[in-house]
């Protein structure tokens, strides 16, 4: 569910906020009614637990599945989901996004498209937002390996996708993952060069030593089964961001629905705002 606040930014846009969340069948019910198309993007990116990422990004899914399912003629489910769910052991996260894939592949009633987008960037992004702010200041701050590659897409290109994949039926019971075309994606080092251009400065590297964001995450997790809240940084998603192989590629989008990224990053820098 959206604050309040983002709600009536989409009512004053002409959208008809439905009031409810994944937990509530009954809002689902009125969300997918007479839809042509559902966009499944809700999600849990923050957790203390392999049960915080399930309640939504697997069971969430399996209650917005059932509203659609029992629609007399199932509309289209185009589920968002991530590149970690091809790496399902590394993390809570990774796991529950992989659970929720497996919810639509084993059903047969809805007809349904997976999109594996990576780090998601632009107008609106707070994940990747930070990283990018340091940068502008002259630092890259560098989680594991300066070496380590990934993937990006700009959010621009990913609504492209979505719309591409609905219009296609080529796309119904394909999991396709898609970037922004930079082949072999980016290590730290470019990812740097290329702030550094976008904001005329040098960027240096900045490695966090492990035994730091090891410390952080431990006090992240206690703290957190104090107070009830849902941290980001845990020892799990240390994982993720160790990982060094966070890249993927368009074929199988392009060849399925004729789809290609248009936004390369250096553009794509220009569009933030700190």
């Amino acid at each position: 569910m959206r604050k309040s606040a983002r709600a009536n930014g989409l009512a004053s846009a002409g959208v008809d906020p439905v009031v409810g969340d994944l937990d509530n069948s009954a809002a689902l019910a009125t969300l997918v009614a007479d839809c042509d198309a559902v966009i499944h993007a809700a999600g849990a990116v923050r957790g203390n637990s392999q049960a915080d990422f399930d309640r939504v990004n697997v069971s969430g899914t399996a209650g917005l599945l059932q509203a659609v399912a029992a629609q007399s003629a199932p509309p289209r489910l185009l589920l968002l989901s991530s590149i970690v769910a091809r790496e399902p052991g590394l993390s809570w996260y990774s796991h529950s996004k992989r659970k929720g894939e497996k919810l639509l592949e084993e059903q047969h009633a809805v007809p349904w498209t997976i999109l594996r987008p990576p780090a998601v960037y632009g107008p609106g992004d707070k994940e990747m937002l930070p990283i990018f702010r340091w940068m502008q200041r002259g630092v890259a701050l560098v989680p594991g390996s300066p070496e380590a590659r990934n993937s990006l897409i700009h959010v621009s290109d990913l609504v492209d996708a979505i719309a591409s994949c609905l219009r296609s039926d080529a796309a119904i019971g394909q999991i396709m993952p898609l970037c922004d075309g930079r082949e072999n994606g980016y290590s730290w080092h470019e990812l740097a060069s290329i702030a550094s251009e976008r904001w005329s400065r040098h960027v240096r590297m900045a490695t966090i030593p492990h035994w730091l964001l090891d410390a952080v995450a431990i006090a992240n997790s206690r703290i957190a089964r104090v107070t009830g809240t849902a941290p980001m940084l845990t020892q799990s998603k240390l994982r993720e961001l160790r990982h060094e192989d966070w890249v993927t590629e368009n074929g199988a989008i392009t060849s399925t629905t004729g789809w290609t990224p248009r936004v390369e990053l250096l553009q794509g820098l220009q569009d933030l705002t700190f």
